[in-house]
């Protein structure tokens, strides 16, 4: 009975064995058994399904190995930044695949990459970015509102371009990030809105002070969640420094706020999708 299968690359240079190696590690194989010895190294890389398939008929790819991955466009990039040559480019194939052909080094020859469009072995379910006739709450801190202003903004700016109407959307202002959790629960208790937006910023002080708040707000928000069942989209920068919030409230790390804003209306879809079966 065979036990495994394995294909054999021998590159003929340190440089092809790294580059080959951060490749398909790239692609997600686990390594396996390794040896270093007098004469030789090398590892197996394992993956999770392997084997010997039969074809017959049109639109199979030009290539010695073929390797399916969660997303063909990342090791596209990969393999363009190892300066692999690509003698087949990315293109959409008529079985709901995208794939590309790269030519390895080593003699290892033609190996094509691709990923499904969607995954047909198992149901999935997503919510859509699709706000309208959805109704939502922003809880917004006041303290640091240098910060969660510009965060507010944001999360208003994806519920809008997500189709949810002005008069939809509530604001509610508390003075600080340690009453976000208690307010979140009051509103998502009334049962009035699909999804609760919640805006604060905590900047790290010189006192214990920062830490008990940071874990009572997560903690809070969390729990207000779980237990009436209403979605709670997490806008509270945990920050060390200003520099670090007013890059995330719109700067160098993009605007959590609007992040925060998608992911209460992706949340909310999705509860409607896995309530009505």
């Amino acid at each position: 009975m065979i036990k495994s299968i394995h294909k054999l690359v021998v590159p003929k240079s340190e440089a092809d064995y790294a580059g080959l190696l951060a490749f398909f590690e790239a692609l997600g194989f686990m390594e396996g058994e390794s040896w270093s010895g007098r004469r030789s190294k090398g590892v197996k890389l394992d993956a999770p399904e392997a084997g010997i398939e039969l074809g017959i008929g049109e639109g199979f790819p030009d290539a010695d190995l073929v390797i399916e991955c969660d997303s063909a466009d990342v090791l596209y990039a990969q393999a363009q930044q190892h300066g692999m040559k690509i003698v087949g480019e990315m293109k959409d194939l008529d079985w709901g695949a995208h794939l590309f052909v790269v030519e390895m080094p080593a003699n290892f020859g033609k190996l094509a990459v691709f990923s499904y469009n969607e995954n047909w072995r198992n149901k999935t379910l997503e919510g859509d970015l699709n706000a309208t006739e959805m109704k939502f709450a922003i809880v917004v801190s006041r303290f640091n509102a240098f910060i969660t202003e510009r965060l507010l903004a944001g999360a208003l700016q994806a519920l809008r371009q997500c189709g949810a109407k002005n008069e939809n959307v509530e604001i509610v202002r508390v003075p600080g990030a340690y009453e976000i959790p208690s307010a979140s629960r009051m509103l998502a208790e009334t049962k009035r809105y699909h999804a609760i937006v919640c805006i604060g910023c905590l900047l790290r002080g010189d006192t214990a002070h920062y830490d008990v708040i940071v874990n009572e707000v997560g903690r809070g928000i969390g729990q207000s969640a779980q237990e009436t069942g209403i979605p709670h989209a997490f806008g509270v920068l945990t920050c060390d420094t200003l520099e670090q919030a007013i890059d995330r409230a719109g700067l160098k790390a993009g605007n959590k706020g609007f992040e925060a804003g998608l992911a209460a209306v992706e949340m909310a879809a999705l509860k409607k999708k896995v309530v009505s079966g």
